[in-house]
Parts: structure tokens; sequence; C-alpha cells
């Protein structure tokens, strides 16, 4: 086992269930992560709000409350990597918690070695985009009259408008404004070398991502679809 240290990533466990919890949590400590275990809803979040987890594994089926508000209101109020835990295998389920900023999803019963591969891979992409490649320190980057602040999970509008977005719009954001006017494909910006083919979490991540850049899905102008191979980001980028 390898023993924490202060730079290990903290995930917070939100499950209502004692034996699922402590497993999640020994699978997790095992590999060397930091977990804090809380059972409702409402714990939870005053938690999240007044701490800073690197990622939280949010169970839906809750006491309390149902955990989709939970992941909405993480989200508006302190936006982090997310991993939904649930017994509901329904499409409409998991595309719905990826609207709302989920970075993915793991359906009971569940392996624990895929539970901290894929918590071990959320981490990478979050890591990969807090360092812009090739700019050095910089945090900011300028297209099209908006303003991405990769520190602050920001964009600033033309008009002055600021918008918050969510870990996961952010750090999909910061990969394509790093290789504009290139095709990338959806392994790319998942950061991931397979991907289901019937995977819907980037499109659904570009769909948000348009709606906030007031591009038109009908007929983008920022965000291209290249069909069959990936997504263009079709814009000059500066990073300041």
């Amino acid at each position: 086992m390898t023993a924490p240290h202060p730079q290990t990533p903290v995930i917070f466990v939100l499950e209502d269930e004692p034996d699922i919890a402590r497993l999640i949590c020994a699978s997790l400590t095992e590999y060397g992560f930091r977990c804090e275990h809380l059972r409702t809803g409402r714990e939870f979040l005053a938690r999240a709000h007044s701490a800073s987890p690197d990622l939280c594994i949010v169970d839906l089926g809750l006491p309390d409350m149902d955990g989709m508000q939970v992941v909405r209101e993480l989200q508006d109020g302190t936006p982090c990597a997310v991993l939904i835990l649930t017994g509901r295998n329904e499409l409409t389920d998991r595309v719905l918690g990826l609207e709302l900023g989920a970075d993915d999803y793991i359906v009971k019963p569940f392996e624990p070695r895929e539970l901290v591969a894929r918590v071990r891979s959320i981490l990478r992409r979050y890591q990969r985009a807090a360092i812009p490649e090739a700019v050095s320190e910089r945090s900011s980057a300028r297209f099209a009259g908006w303003v991405f602040d990769s520190s602050r999970h920001a964009l600033t509008a033309p008009d002055g408008r600021e918008l918050s977005l969510s870990a996961a719009e952010a750090g999909l954001l910061a990969t394509l404004l790093r290789r504009p006017n290139k095709i990338l494909s959806r392994e790319q910006l998942l950061g991931e070398r397979d991907v289901d083919p019937f995977d819907r979490s980037i499109d659904v991540r570009i769909s948000r991502l348009r709606r906030k850049l007031d591009d038109d899905p009908q007929n983008p102008r920022l965000i291209k679809t290249v069909y069959g191979a990936g997504y263009l980001f079709s814009s000059q980028v500066e990073w300041v």
C-alpha cells in the first residue's frame, strides 16, 4: 500500500450504504488516495463548500435528496471533478448526470479496480488541463472576443458577462484551446486510448460548451463537428 502524502488527491465519497462506502474508501486508500466519507447530500454539500476536494464520488440514491440535485448544487457552488456512482442503468440518467457537469459514471455493482482506474483517468485529465502546453505559466486564453481563465474556470464574454464553467467544461475547453484549428478525436478530448463508440460524454460536454459560447449548434462557428473524426476549434487563440 502507498501511504498518502499532502499532495495526494482528496476524494469525497457520498454514499449512504456503509458496506459500499467502506469498499470504496478501502480501494482508494490502498492506492494512496485520501478519502472522506459522508452519508447525506446536505452534509456532503456543506463539507464540500468548506473544503476543496479534488474529486467527488456521488451516489444518486440518497436518503435526504436526489443525487442529481447534489451534482447540480456542487457544480454551481464548488465546481470540481465528479464521478457518479449509481444503481440506475438507464441511459437518460447517465446523460443527465453528464449534462449537470459530472465527468464520468460507474454502475453498481462495480469492480473496485475499475473504480480506481476511472478516478485516476479523471484526475489525469484535470492535471493536464491545469498546465497549458507550450504556453509556460500563462493561464488565460483570448479567442473571438472571449477570455478563458483556466485558473478560475471562468469565461468572459465579449460583452463583459462572466460565466462559470464546471471543472469538466473547463478541462475540455482548455484542451480545445491548446490545439486550435486541428481535428481532435474523442479519445484525445477524453484523454483515453479506447472510447466506447456509444459513449456520449464528449458530445454532451461539447453541447454544454456551445451553449455557453453562444455557438449555434446547427451551424457552429467555434466548435465544429468533423463527422467521423471528432471536433475542431475554429478560431485563433492567444495565451496570455
